[in-house]
């Protein structure tokens, strides 16, 4: 029992550090104006990340293509995993560091919204990616511990939690993506 009591604790300090950091709620605040600018303008969100930050990819572009709050219209959202025949055939073929980036070169346009999730910020394909997006005229959104990592230098915008401990960083990333949506459909639809 004290051990659950310990890491719902650790969750908690990780979130309690988010709560204090002015720097990082105002670039979330940044975030949510960029995408729903992004919408208005008819540009899509890009969602990429490896493993549980896949799956958060995905939750978290469901939460715009599906709904969050309101009974409302889709929103042009999409996780870049999700086709399981393209990303086995590229990492294949080629390797599983371009899965993302020929994805962004074939579907990426000036104006979308790139996030990618990486607790690291260090993940190669994820990289690939914003650079690719980069050169598109893509914004770019990472979701990160506290260094940042690599992404750091490729992002418009960093979501860097404060703490090295993937799990508490991935509570975090989905907490802040929540928000993230939650806002933004809020000031889409004018709700």
């Amino acid at each position: 029992m004290e051990k659950i009591k310990q890491i719902v604790q650790a969750s908690i300090d990780v979130k309690q550090a988010v709560l204090k950091n002015e720097a990082l709620l105002n670039t979330v605040n940044n975030c949510v104006n960029l995408i729903v600018t992004a919408f208005k303008s008819g540009n899509k969100v890009l969602f990429c990340g490896n493993g549980g930050s896949a799956a958060d990819a995905q939750h978290l572009a469901a939460e715009f293509s599906g709904r969050f709050y309101t009974d409302r219209d889709a929103l042009p959202a999409e996780a870049l995993h999700c086709n399981s025949s393209y990303l086995t055939a590229v990492a294949n073929d080629y390797s599983f560091d371009v899965i993302y980036s020929r994805m962004i070169k074939g579907i990426g346009n000036k104006g979308d919204v790139l996030i990618g999730l990486s607790t690291s910020g260090n993940s190669k394909n994820i990289i690939n990616a914003f650079e690719v997006a980069k050169e598109k005229g893509m914004y770019t959104i990472a979701f990160t511990g506290d260094t940042g990592g690599k992404l750091k230098a490729l992002s418009d915008h960093l979501i860097n939690v404060p703490s090295s401990d993937t799990p508490r960083i991935q509570e975090s990333h989905i907490m802040l993506g929540h928000i993230i949506c939650q806002l933004v459909e809020a000031q889409y639809f004018g709700a």
